[in-house]
């Protein structure tokens, strides 16, 4: 790597904290660890990182409120960890805003692909953007998407989108009335396929339709196949 991204882990268990530093090391990362969610917030305050790996369940603040949190001030990427495997869980942390999930026990080889994938996502996106036009903006019928600010509104009212939620936004409007499969967009948004993305997809487009309720523009399903943008 031309610059080491720096990462930072937040999980009461000593032993899965070295486990997945010593990986990450290896992989050429820089890596800190922290006991508790709190401790990771103090010095993210002042010393921002370019990825978050967060244990749901922590003494003191958890996980999805350290996340939470991060979201007011930050779209650095965030994976969660926890030890249960329940769709409530899920969805509480995809809401917040985080990026990926992962249920333990879980592959640390698997974690750093993710991490990889990630990274990879957002250097295609920061390329597309330096060759795009300044200031390009994408529109279907109300809904407007501003590209260099990453915001979008609908007939000039602000929509509040996760990253995630944005990306996914931004790949249909630019593909607007064509169906665009599920795999695709997990290609190109997420950057893997896996059973837990295809979830991440499904229940990012739900919260976006929610968000689009009511406007002249929806996200359509394609049955067995994805979803297409229509207005």
């Amino acid at each position: 790597m031309d610059t080491k991204k720096q990462i930072y882990i937040a999980d009461d268990d000593q032993n899965i904290r070295q486990a997945i530093r010593v990986f990450l090391e290896s992989e050429g990362y820089g890596v800190r660890d922290f006991e508790t969610g709190d401790e990771l917030l103090r010095i993210f305050g002042h010393a921002p990182c370019d990825l978050v790996i967060l244990d749901v369940m922590m003494p003191g603040t958890d996980g999805f409120e350290v996340c939470r949190r991060i979201r007011e001030k930050s779209i650095v990427p965030i994976i969660m960890l926890t030890a249960r495997d329940t769709e409530m869980d899920y969805a509480m942390g995809i809401n917040l805003g985080s990026d990926d999930y992962f249920t333990k026990p879980f592959s640390v080889a698997a974690l750093s692909m993710r991490v990889k994938a990630i990274f990879r996502r957002i250097e295609y996106e920061r390329k597309r953007e330096q060759e795009a036009p300044k200031a390009r903006t994408q529109k279907v019928g109300s809904l407007s998407l501003y590209e260099q600010s990453r915001s979008a509104d609908l007939s000039g009212r602000p929509l509040a989108l996760t990253p995630n939620e944005y990306d996914l936004l931004k790949y249909l409007m630019e593909r607007s009335g064509q169906a665009v499969s599920r795999e695709e967009l997990l290609e190109n948004i997420w950057g893997y396929q896996t059973e837990v993305e295809t979830r991440a997809t499904d229940d990012t487009v739900r919260r976006l339709r929610k968000k689009l309720d009511g406007a002249d523009v929806a996200i359509e399903t394609v049955w067995g196949y994805g979803f297409r943008l229509i207005g």
